[in-house]
């Protein structure tokens, strides 16, 4: 099974609704998704001891990621970077077999006109140093704002396209790397 990170822990956030998309489009294509949602993180893993011992409330999140047969990021850009949330999340995960030979892509939004590349850059820098196979087709939501409509869905169907057109290129770079197949056969 595939995992996605919603990579903030902001309230009602656009991360979210991207998430939200993201899911529905795997979901189209046949495959199912779990979803890790940083606003769920427990307040126990803030305490300084948890860098020595994880609280028994972080498991399920450790426990997807090492469990998944992917990994699939959507983050925000905050200040030129990753969000904090999303580094002290990856920080917290086991040491190297959390993303070590494990397929990861990327899907990156901000409020600017580069859509996010500083942290998605930042976050295959992160990951490849982790030893994780890193998926090369990004997708960059720029100026998000404008992007999503009422329903928090996206207006462009080009875009959304270009999700799409991901997806389905990081299932079949999944398949061939995990020798598994993530769809049910035609």
């Amino acid at each position: 099974m595939l995992t996605l990170i919603s990579g903030t822990n902001r309230p009602v956030s656009n991360t979210r609704k991207v998430s939200e998309e993201v899911i529905r489009i795997y979901k189209e294509l046949g495959v199912r998704l779990k979803t890790l949602d940083l606003a769920e993180l427990p307040a126990s893993i803030f305490s300084p001891s948890a860098y020595a011992t994880k609280p028994p409330e972080f498991a399920r999140f450790s426990e997807a990621v090492l469990a998944s047969t992917g990994l699939i990021v959507v983050t925000p850009e905050y200040n030129g970077g990753i969000p904090g949330i999303l580094k002290y999340f990856i920080d917290m995960l086991q040491f190297p077999e959390s993303f070590i030979q494990r397929p990861v892509c990327f899907v990156g939004l901000a409020a600017g006109v580069w859509g996010a590349l500083r942290p998605v850059e930042q976050l295959q820098q992160i990951f490849g140093y982790r030893g994780a196979y890193i998926y090369p087709e990004r997708v960059f939501l720029p100026q998000i704002y404008n992007l999503l409509d009422d329903q928090g869905q996206l207006k462009d169907a080009e875009l959304r396209g270009r999700l799409r057109t991901q997806a389905e290129g990081y299932i079949k770079f999944v398949e061939c790397l995990q020798g598994i197949r993530l769809r049910p056969s035609a």
